[in-house]
């Protein structure tokens, strides 16, 4: 799950001026006047096309970017305004728009030896987006480094020091660039599917943003080598919390969610069994609320979101959510959508995808 840093409702209308409240119909314009909060996110529309939704805390649509497909993760500069939604593995586009439509959207295209990964992240200043890539013919995750100040012009790539990278993030001072290496082989020769299930390389990295340089790799113990790394979320101490897709035996029970910081190891997050069966093996997104100190995670094969206590690491909520999706902080607890159109307590013509950025 890509972290922002969120901003109001007062300043998401202050930066969108009056020229993009003109446009908005009647009711958009009334539903965004009563939110605190603003989120965006991949939605999948009656008609089968793709697009952005910009969306209150109360699930009611603002506005819609068209996308030229489906898309996947997303993330959000506080310092530019920048948003940026990623196609879904193995896509090759990445749309990089304002939430105000002040300015034509810029649609960038992966190398021809590499494809996205669906996710990426900002620079603390905004003038840098990285993404998770695939160097599919060297079999090795790559982040790709793109020009904000020249129309995300692809200027350098650093390797993840794993293979199938999924999430990544930036710390809070920019100096790391935080990746879930989920260990998956893949060739868009052959979609999505996973070539080398029996011998997975799952990890966790920290790169040094400026060069590039290895810091720290946590590979994940070797009963849980079948346990993928795939979303990540960082606290207010600055502690990644990680949450993963187990691709062995069903009957297994491992744990879904950690966390750790830089100079510690890996620390898993004992849920109730009850609670890991529940999250069926697979967790599909993951958000700290930082001003609660409290980690949430959906899963959409389980049905469920899951609120845990970030301090003591305790269950303090579930919830029933079929087809849960994206979940992101709120006010209070988390926003939390559903492939069924379900956001928090609106229901829309419209599938939600699996993530889900505040602006």
């Amino acid at each position: 799950m890509m972290r922002s840093a969120a901003i109001d409702r007062r300043n998401f209308v202050k930066a969108a001026g009056l020229g993009f409240l003109a446009t908005l119909a009647p009711r958009s314009l009334l539903a965004l006047e009563r939110a605190d909060a603003v989120y965006a996110s991949g939605i999948r529309t009656a008609n089968g096309s793709f697009a952005i939704a910009t969306v209150t805390e109360r699930g009611e649509i603002i506005d819609r970017v068209a996308l030229p497909a489906r898309a996947h993760g997303m993330a959000f500069s506080a310092a530019t305004g920048k948003t940026v939604a990623f196609a879904r593995r193995p896509g090759t586009y990445a749309m990089i728009f304002d939430p105000w439509n002040k300015s034509e959207p810029i649609v960038i295209s992966a190398r021809e030896d590499r494809h996205f990964y669906g996710h990426g992240a900002f620079s603390p200043d905004g003038r840098l987006l990285y993404a998770s890539e695939n160097d599919f013919d060297g079999n090795r995750g790559m982040i790709g480094i793109y020009d904000a100040s020249n129309r995300f012009t692809r200027i350098g790539e650093f390797e993840t020091y794993g293979i199938g990278p999924h999430d990544m993030t930036v710390s809070d001072d920019g100096r790391l660039l935080i990746v879930a290496n989920g260990g998956i082989e893949t060739h868009p020769d052959f979609g999505r599917t996973k070539l080398n299930l029996g011998e997975m390389q799952p990890s966790l990295v920290l790169v040094d943003a400026a060069t590039g340089a290895l810091i720290e790799k946590h590979v994940l113990p070797a009963q849980w080598a079948e346990l993928s790394t795939r979303h990540v979320d960082l606290d207010d101490k600055g502690r990644i919390w990680f949450a993963c897709q187990y691709e062995g035996h069903r009957k297994d029970l491992p744990p879904l969610v950690g966390h750790f910081a830089k100079g510690e190891d890996l620390s898993f997050i004992n849920l109730p069994e009850q609670t890991t069966r529940r999250l069926a093996n697979y967790v599909g997104a993951i958000a700290v609320n930082r001003s609660e100190g409290i980690v949430g995670i959906t899963s959409p094969k389980g049905g469920a979101s899951v609120t845990i206590d970030a301090r003591t690491g305790k269950v303090l909520a579930e919830t029933s959510v079929p087809d849960a999706a994206g979940i992101a902080p709120a006010k209070s607890g988390f926003a939390v959508s559903s492939y069924d159109g379900d956001f928090l307590s609106t229901r829309s013509d419209v599938a939600w995808d699996q993530h889900i950025v505040r602006i």
